[in-house]
């Protein structure tokens, strides 16, 4: 990617509960983003990491300024069991986190 590219960073998080109902979706999500990354090679992936206090599990991901975030989701959503994908909280500073829950809870 050519280092005069404007992109942002945008955190993808599993929420304990759908992890725990799904345990193969971390696997499947994964290899999403790394197809992601062939079709958009300026997208990547700059870390994945567990989180022990909220027993979230995190994709930190590396966006042009041409993708939208919304258009990935959409995405994987087709992918992925049934979930509901909760949208950042406007207070919180960048990067931006999406959290995939549990439909309807």
């Amino acid at each position: 990617m050519n280092a005069d590219t404007p992109h942002h960073n945008a955190e993808l998080a599993l929420s304990r509960r759908y992890l725990t109902a799904n345990p193969w979706v971390m696997q499947a999500i994964t290899g999403f983003l790394s197809a992601y990354f062939m079709e958009h090679p300026g997208f990547r992936v700059e870390r994945h990491f567990d989180e022990p206090a909220s027993g979230m599990h995190v994709w930190v991901c590396e966006i042009p300024a041409g993708l939208k975030v919304p258009r990935l989701l959409k995405r994987l959503q087709a992918d992925i069991p049934t979930c509901r994908i909760l949208p950042p909280d406007e207070a919180q500073s960048p990067p931006c986190r999406y959290v995939i829950d549990i439909q309807g809870e």
